[in-house]
This record gives structure tokens, sequence and C-alpha cells, in this order.
């Protein structure tokens, strides 16, 4: 896989094969400390309220469930 930056993967949005969900963008990630590396992906919650507002929490998509990252999306496949 070629080298990505982090502002090119943020305006990339993640879609969850499971279910064609659309997740939203990344807005952070867990690194390793030690090693540097990406462990996880972290996405806004779902929506609530009618969609027009997102929840508090965030969801946290680990580096192992990422299966294709495009030029536009980032796919990944995870349980709701």
């Amino acid at each position: 896989m070629a080298m990505t930056n982090f502002c090119e993967l943020r305006r990339k949005e993640v879609i969850n094969l499971r279910d064609g969900a659309r997740l939203g963008c990344i807005c952070d990630f867990e690194i390793d400390a030690c090693s540097g590396l990406v462990r996880s992906i972290v996405v806004p919650g779902p929506p609530r309220f009618f969609g027009l507002f997102r929840s508090d929490e965030e969801l946290v998509i680990p580096f192992n469930r990422i299966t294709k990252i495009g030029d536009d999306v980032i796919l990944v496949d995870v349980m709701l």
C-alpha cells in the first residue's frame, strides 16, 4: 500500500461492507506509542434524533478491520 498522510485519510468516507452504512470520515487515530503503527481509526458515532445530530460517542475501528483504502473511501468490515 502506498504511503498516505493523515489529511488525505480524513477526506475519505468510511463505509461498512456488512450493511453498506456510511460511517462518516475519520476524526482521529489510535497509534501505538512504541511502534508508531496505527492501531485503529475513529469515526463519529451514529446519528441520533432523526439523523440530525451526531452522538457524543465515537466508533473505534481496529486497523485489521479495514479491508480496502480506495481513492475516495475506506471500506471496513465491522459488526455494529
